[in-house]
């Protein structure tokens, strides 16, 4: 998956401004999904652009400084509509966190204990941002809404999974007698 697509796609569905789209979108409904900084944001606007995939207007505001709003070309849809018919491989993982405990046998088990709960209260919050997401479709009454769904729950259980691993992890550790080797 790509920034450039999923812009493509957010102003498919609407014309917006790039800041619309970081605190709308990437603050908000994709949050769970997809994260991008503001700077990435207005780079990859400027790229489009040059690749006539996005145009952009000039709203002239007075006492406000002008926005600039973007709308999906021609060429744009048929990039978007290419990438969206596209298998997709499996995404690179990579887990810091995951590493630290598969290589942290010289850690003590309090070090290893707040790593887990530090992870544990992360996790809680994401589901909760998930659930957020989740409520805001209300009822789910468009195929766009239904496919939305499917993709929330999927990320609902996978955090659930992952803090209920997490439960066992920290109940392994208070359990086990681990010793720290020098």
């Amino acid at each position: 998956m790509s920034l450039p697509h999923i812009i493509l796609a957010l102003l498919e569905q609407q014309e917006q401004t790039g800041y619309d789209l970081k605190t709308s979108c990437f603050d908000r409904s994709i949050a769970p999904l997809w994260t991008a900084d503001q700077a990435h944001i207005y780079r990859t606007l400027d790229r489009l652009i040059e690749q006539n995939c996005i145009d952009c207007t000039i709203e002239i505001q007075h006492n406000r400084p002008n926005r600039k709003i973007y709308k999906i070309t021609p060429a744009g849809q048929a990039e978007l509509h290419n990438w969206l018919k596209q298998p997709q491989s499996l995404p690179i993982v990579r887990e810091p966190f995951l590493m630290q405990l598969f290589l942290g046998a010289q850690l003590a088990n309090e070090t290893l204990l707040e790593l887990l709960n530090h992870q544990k209260s992360a996790h809680v919050d994401r589901l909760a941002d998930c659930q957020a997401a989740a409520a805001a479709l209300n009822s789910v009454s468009s195929r766009e809404q239904v496919l939305q769904q499917l993709v929330l729950n999927l990320l609902q259980k996978r955090e659930q999974l992952y803090l209920d691993w997490l439960e066992e992890a920290i109940a392994t550790v208070n359990s086990l007698e681990l010793t720290q080797t020098p």
